[in-house]
């Protein structure tokens, strides 16, 4: 096999690594101030990377549902690993897209595809309750024809109580995440003030 085939003719090879050698770079750099490697772990603190999540985060951590779940136990596909992963990409994407043009909105909504993987794992989560005679007896109407109805129509408040934006949710305080930005960047800002 003739290896002079794949290289760059004559003086294209320098420019030929230049142009690799900042794209390999400019990747790289991009994937540590993006905290791209915290995106495939299930970190709840992951999400607020993005400080348009802060209210999601606060009213999670100040639930229940803290004590048995994290973001990803709700809101990707837990069918196999593969769809897990595309999911996260998938999504993860979009909010970076959104985020990284200041597009995001102040009120945030779920999309329909997210809808259907947080329902698909309320059941999986809970479909001991779904089964429970006892429970289904005591509650006669409320789970008349539950399958044609998804968790919320009655659990409105789980987990994130009525979150609707950044402004109307009182005390979503939440942890800071330490700064990406190196110490040389935040010196110049101050000497610029």
């Amino acid at each position: 096999m003739n290896t002079q085939k794949r290289k760059p003719p004559g003086g294209r090879r320098l420019w030929f690594s230049i142009v690799l050698g900042t794209a390999i770079g400019l990747a790289g750099y991009i994937f540590y101030m993006s905290n791209a490697a915290s995106y495939l772990s299930d970190d709840p603190e992951t999400c607020i990377n993005c400080h348009i999540m802060t209210p999601e985060y606060a009213t999670w951590s100040h639930s229940s549902h803290r004590e048995h779940t994290t973001c990803n136990d709700c809101h990707v596909p837990h069918d196999n690993v593969f769809n897990k992963y595309y999911f996260k990409a998938k999504d993860g994407m979009r909010h970076a897209t959104v985020f990284t043009m200041r597009a995001e909105p102040q009120v945030i909504f779920i999309k329909e595809a997210g809808k259907q993987v947080v329902h698909e794992n309320c059941v999986r989560c809970h479909s001991f309750v779904l089964k429970d005679e006892k429970l289904i007896a005591a509650t006669k109407g409320a789970h008349y024809d539950r399958s044609a109805r998804e968790c919320w129509d009655c659990h409105r408040e789980v987990p994130h109580g009525r979150v609707h934006s950044l402004t109307a949710t009182p005390n979503a305080r939440a942890m800071q995440k330490s700064t990406i930005v190196p110490e040389w960047i935040n010196n110049e800002i101050e000497k610029a003030k």
